[in-house]
């Protein structure tokens, strides 16, 4: 009992002690005879203070950081959608460009040979009807397409309208081996029937077996009665191989068409035929003098929501 009253003692002394020195502190502020013994206590104490906010700090970050990773995750995924949203508006503005690149050289072809087009966009490859070459086109009887219309683009002859619905047509291409053509040299006026043999050529036989002919020579389209499935002037394509005659009463040679037939997008469906065949005007650069109105062409909705020239 007594160690118990002497230790109860002694805690009372010691807490009357502290009391005094916190007074006593607390009064002389920063003149207290105590400030000494504070401050060695601090250079005593701050390597240990330091250590163990060095091991705390990184689990704070941590902790911070999946409080913030919420707002983080919101912020690249808004960055990423931005980023999604440019890329996406660069590439319709460089196919819009594209586009109307290839719209004002069917322009300038259709106005060099005298051609009425409607503007169409290809929305489809394959053998729709059967045929192994052949595209579907977003103009149909709305539009006035008919079957047996020409083809063309800013290149050249295309193929010729086979099927037409309501609001889309189908196109035999040009390459196709159902496909021929009557076609005309140029300069020499050597007529001949060309077909397609797939892929980027086409082979021409010409009725004269003799005729003089070389590689670069040039081609277009003789032209059909009434207009149709051919219009007359159309550019085909150039000579590449002249093969020997073998004393038959026609000749072959091997053309390589203008139209690349893998790559199609803007074409024009000839409406009207030119008043005139305009011969190898089409295949010429554009002389100066009397100029040749050029189809007015409009925009419209295509089925896949982008734009569409229709005239």
């Amino acid at each position: 009992m007594r160690d118990t009253r002497e230790s109860r003692l002694l805690l009372v002394l010691l807490i009357a002690i502290a009391f005094a020195l916190i007074t006593v502190d607390l009064r002389g502020g920063e003149q207290s005879p105590l400030d000494g013994v504070r401050q060695g206590a601090a250079s005593a104490l701050g390597p240990v203070e330091n250590g163990v906010a060095s091991a705390v700090d990184p689990v704070g970050n941590a902790i911070a950081a999946v409080r913030d990773s919420g707002d983080r995750h919101d912020r690249i995924t808004r960055l990423e959608q931005e980023n999604a949203a440019l890329k996406q508006q660069l590439g319709s503005k460089d196919r819009n460009r594209a586009r109307a690149k290839e719209l004002d050289k069917l322009l300038k072809t259709a106005g060099a040979g005298g051609y009425g087009v409607k503007g169409a966009q290809v929305i489809a490859i394959g053998a729709a009807q059967g045929f192994s070459w052949t595209v579907t086109l977003d103009a149909g009887r709305e539009d006035g397409i008919r079957r047996d219309m020409t083809v063309l683009n800013g290149d050249g002859l295309v193929g010729r309208v086979t099927t037409v619905g309501s609001s889309t047509s189908t196109v035999l291409l040009a390459n196709d081996p159902d496909f021929t053509v009557g076609t005309r040299m140029e300069k020499t006026n050597e007529l001949g029937f060309a077909t397609g043999r797939g892929g980027n050529a086409l082979s021409v036989q010409l009725l004269n077996g003799k005729a003089k002919v070389g590689k670069g020579d040039r081609l277009v389209t003789f032209g059909s009665s009434d207009d149709k499935p051919f219009v007359p002037g159309v550019p085909v394509g150039e000579v590449t191989k002249v093969e020997r005659n073998k004393g038959t009463l026609t000749r072959t040679v091997q053309v390589k068409p203008y139209v690349g037939f893998t790559r199609l997008d803007v074409v024009g469906i000839v409406v009207e035929p030119p008043r005139e065949d305009p011969r190898d005007e089409v295949l010429r650069s554009k002389k100066p003098g009397k100029p040749k109105p050029a189809p007015t062409v409009t925009v419209t909705a295509t089925p896949g929501g982008e734009p569409s020239p229709r005239s």
